[in-house]
């Protein structure tokens, strides 16, 4: 059976508390893992969660403030100490090219893991994308270059079994028409396109520090799973437009507009909440469906 989770290996934003440690998110797609935002003492926290740090597959940096960026040293070096034989591809805003440089060089170590840069720059778009996954990228408004993403599975096919019941196809009359794309029966031509219909592909989203702008909601667009910071509660609001972050209810109505289909997971909160009830309340006064994750929780990502 493949495994579609979210793992949210932290949850705080600047400053760690006793219960929650700086970002880290890990998505395990059917053998896929994507890590986003590594922050510090993300290592340990794979450990915790009892994930395998060589399951990283591509690395996602929004920016490189250090709650969100100062953990990818360490990522990058326990991938060489566990000698990860595939290509690790690494998305970051390409403005913070240098610090990219600094960090997978911070200190000595035998590098045998192949690291490869992606840079995202411009207005956003497809930045990356291979015969399973699409990769999307969009700026977002913080007080440095910012960058969300959106990962989209390709959208497949599946046979109508009404229609091929009407036709009387079956077995390896089926296996031929998936072979050539058509297939006569009876005198007449019937094609794979007139007998299948579309399995949509599952779409996740990432929101880290922002302001609402169109980049956010179009990263949450058709989403089974949208995670979106939530830095402070509506009564912080003005902290919120102050330091460019989101309030819960900013975050819910990001995936309101924006489309999201399923679940609204929010994270990245502020050490003076010891609790997270509150922004789940006032979340869900504007999307149905919302978890305020907590280090080491799950999250499932749905099927279509």
């Amino acid at each position: 059976m493949s495994l579609r989770e979210f793992v949210a290996l932290g949850t705080s934003s600047q400053v760690p508390t006793r219960y929650r440690n700086h970002n880290g998110y890990l998505l395990r797609w059917d053998g896929a893992g994507f890590l986003f935002d590594p922050g510090e003492g993300t290592q340990r926290q794979f450990i915790l969660a009892e994930v395998a740090v060589p399951e990283v597959r591509r690395i996602f940096v929004t920016h490189f403030h250090g709650d969100h960026a100062l953990g990818l040293a360490g990522i990058v070096q326990r991938l060489s100490l566990d000698r990860v034989k595939e290509p690790v591809e690494i998305y970051f805003p390409k403005s913070g090219q240098a610090y990219y440089e600094r960090l997978i060089r911070s200190t000595i170590y035998h590098r045998a893991v192949e690291l490869v840069p992606c840079p995202v720059a411009g207005e956003g778009g497809v930045v990356g994308e291979d015969e399973t996954f699409v990769i999307e990228a969009f700026p977002l408004v913080h007080s440095v270059d910012t960058y969300g993403y959106r990962i989209k599975e390709r959208d497949g096919v599946r046979f109508d079994k009404a229609k091929l019941a009407s036709l009387g196809l079956r077995g390896p009359q089926v296996g031929a028409l998936q072979r050539e794309g058509r297939i006569e029966v009876d005198g007449e031509v019937v094609t794979l396109d007139s007998v299948t219909e579309t399995k949509r592909g599952a779409a996740f989203g990432f929101v880290m520090d922002t302001r609402p702008c169109d980049g956010a909601r179009a990263l949450v667009r058709g989403t089974d799973l949208a995670v979106v910071e939530s830095t402070y509660l509506e009564r912080d609001r003005k902290l919120a437009r102050d330091h460019k972050h989101l309030t819960a209810t900013e975050a819910a109505t990001i995936a309101q507009e924006g489309g999201c289909l399923g679940t609204l997971v929010l994270t990245h909160f502020s050490q003076r909440y010891p609790s997270t009830k509150p922004f789940v309340k006032e979340a869900e006064a504007v999307f149905p469906s919302v978890v305020a994750v907590r280090d080491l929780d799950r999250v499932p990502l749905p099927r279509p």
